[in-house]
């Protein structure tokens, strides 16, 4: 049984309206103090006491209660009592304190230890709610009711302890340490850039590098932004950074131009709040200036959500920009809240199709279909379009095929330090071979999900000189026609994951100019009818064949590819 010493000194009072000292210790935080924790202990069912032992009891053992968490504390922090059976503690986060969920720990083991209030020993049980400033909010309202709301879920959940917004412990951790250490992270000389390459779709060359931020943690090691910039933007500290990665990246795009690689471009990524400031067009202008580097070589990309609203200062700041000649680049397109309006308002140069879009190309028909569109639709407004996320050669062989501009991607480097990036800068070229013309030869997709059924067709044809390609699943066969130039396609119709007919049909929305049938024995007349009608397939072919036939109606289809070719070409000049 705990027993409470003498001298333990009143009891710690309610917390009252306005709690001036809480919101002293808040402003503490959010200036040049420690994070400060606040915790929210709720005692489980201890109506119960006042109604079973009196309310005179239940009184007493919580003032008992809360000279107990007070002592706990060896003023660490302070302790209030809140409402009729709650307690608020404040503990400022100073370095080598214990985690916040420690200290959670700590003060629930105290409110769960026997407390005697004669002729009763009480054995209670409670839950602890937390929220962290300034990582969840920067007023004490705000904080105390984000704690409270944290201890109500710990309780539905069944859990002891809850932080706001449900973050793992862990998780709530490393937010703790960012928000205590990246506002000297550059003081600290902590951040770093990293560059990756952007591709020249016409011939791999490197015609631009792209300026990726990155945090060196002391303790939570090499960060990405997604990680610690919304906790910067929090703390106010987000304009700042920004200025060191502008100031950064145009100081090593200096460096590149002096050892002679003066044809490239540098992107930047700027946030909302760099947009708002009046001085930023001029700052940047200045920069380049002082660096002797035309503006033209400097690219911004602005996240699609910046263009979301309506706002004066951002349409002016990008339109002064593009006046003198930097480009812009619209960021992850396709993902935003922008719409399509803001691409007439806005000065924008090139499109990011987000990498979302790019993972599962070429096989997925609705994203294929959205790459296809915006590509088109940059054109059709004058600009260039840029892959990003390109990882696979097929995805490369779709989006050249789609007319994409430009690429960037691990394919061809992964975010690099500047040492590295001036190597491949050296290189000029990355994976040629990739884009290499071939042969323009007369080639054949064959596709089937049974094996024996695939070698026998192969054996087949191949005594006709063709270039045979022999897929066994769908997927494989949207892989190889990304990368290859196919003329002919020759499908069966039931296949485990897409029918022929469904399969042609999206190879018809990829590559209109291959000529598609179907190998089944299997006929369902009114879906062949709708594919042919709809022109997914150009012939519908039974099993068994008679080989002479088919090879025949093979010739037949490359004689039609052929027939085709000049049409088309005639009718675009």
């Amino acid at each position: 049984m705990s027993a409470l010493p003498s001298d333990a000194g009143p009891s710690p009072g309610r917390l009252g309206a306005g709690h001036p000292l809480l919101q002293a210790m808040v402003e503490a935080a959010i200036g040049d103090g420690p994070p400060l924790m606040l915790l929210h202990l709720d005692i489980d069912h201890f109506a119960s006491v006042n109604e079973n032992m009196s309310v005179a009891v239940g009184d007493q053992a919580l003032e008992l209660l809360a000279r107990r968490l007070d002592v706990l504390l060896h003023g660490r922090g302070r302790v209030w009592r809140h409402g009729s059976d709650e307690f608020v503690a404040a503990i400022p986060l100073l370095p080598g304190m214990p985690a916040p969920e420690v200290l959670a720990e700590e003060l629930l083991a105290e409110a769960e230890l026997p407390l005697s209030v004669l002729p009763y020993t009480l054995f209670l049980s409670a839950k602890a709610g937390i929220s962290l400033c300034p990582l969840h909010g920067c007023s004490a309202d705000a904080l105390l009711r984000m704690a409270e709301i944290a201890a109500r879920q710990a309780s539905h959940g069944g859990e002891r302890i809850q932080f706001y917004g449900g973050q793992s412990l862990e998780n709530v951790h490393n937010e703790s340490v960012i928000a205590r250490q990246i506002v000297d992270a550059i003081p600290n000389g902590e951040l770093r850039l990293r560059f990756q390459p952007e591709i020249s779709a016409r011939d791999g060359r490197v015609v631009g590098m792209e300026a990726l931020l990155r945090w060196q943690s002391p303790t939570l090691g090499l960060m990405v932004p997604e990680r610690f910039m919304p906790t910067a933007e929090r703390l106010g500290v987000v304009v700042q950074i920004g200025a060191w990665v502008l100031e950064s990246a145009i100081a090593q795009l200096r460096q590149w131009r002096a050892a002679g690689f003066d044809d490239l471009f540098l992107a930047v990524n700027v946030s909302t709040l760099q947009l708002l400031r009046p001085g930023f067009t001029a700052e940047v202008l200045e920069l380049l200036r002082q660096a002797g580097i035309p503006p033209k070589c400097l690219v911004l990309e602005i996240n699609e959500n910046a263009l979301a609203g309506n706002v004066t200062p951002i349409h002016e700041s990008l339109a002064a920009l593009r006046r003198e000649g930097v480009g812009l680049v619209l960021d992850n397109f396709g993902t935003g809240d922008s719409s399509l309006s803001a691409l007439v308002r806005y000065p924008v140069d090139m499109l990011k199709v987000d990498r979302s879009f790019i993972r599962t190309a070429p096989a997925a028909e609705r994203e294929t279909a959205i790459v296809r569109a915006i590509i088109a639709m940059g054109h059709q407004l004058d600009m260039k379009v840029i892959a990003n996320g390109v990882e696979s050669e097929a995805q490369l062989g779709y989006l050249r095929r789609s007319d994409c501009d430009v690429f960037q991607g691990y394919l061809f480097g992964e975010p690099m330090p500047a040492e590295a990036a001036g190597t491949a800068l050296r290189r000029r070229y990355l994976r040629p071979e990739l884009f290499a013309a071939g042969k323009q030869d007369l080639t054949l997709l064959l596709v089937d999900d049974e094996e024996n059924v695939l070698r026998s067709l192969v054996r087949l044809f191949r005594r006709d000189g063709y270039r045979i390609l022999a897929a066994g699943n769908v997927r494989d066969a949207f892989d190889l026609l990304a990368t290859n130039e196919v003329q002919v396609i020759l499908s069966d119709q039931r296949m485990s994951d897409m029918s022929g007919t469904e399969f042609l049909g999206r190879v018809k929305m990829l590559y209109p100019d291959t000529v598609r049938m179907v190998l089944s024995g299997y006929t369902d007349l009114a879906t062949v009818t709708d594919a042919i009608n709809r022109g997914a397939i150009y012939r519908f072919l039974t099993k068994p064949w008679n080989e002479d036939e088919l090879r025949e109606h093979i010739r037949q289809a490359f004689r039609t590819h052929a027939e085709r070719r000049p049409l088309r070409g005639d009718a675009a000049g």
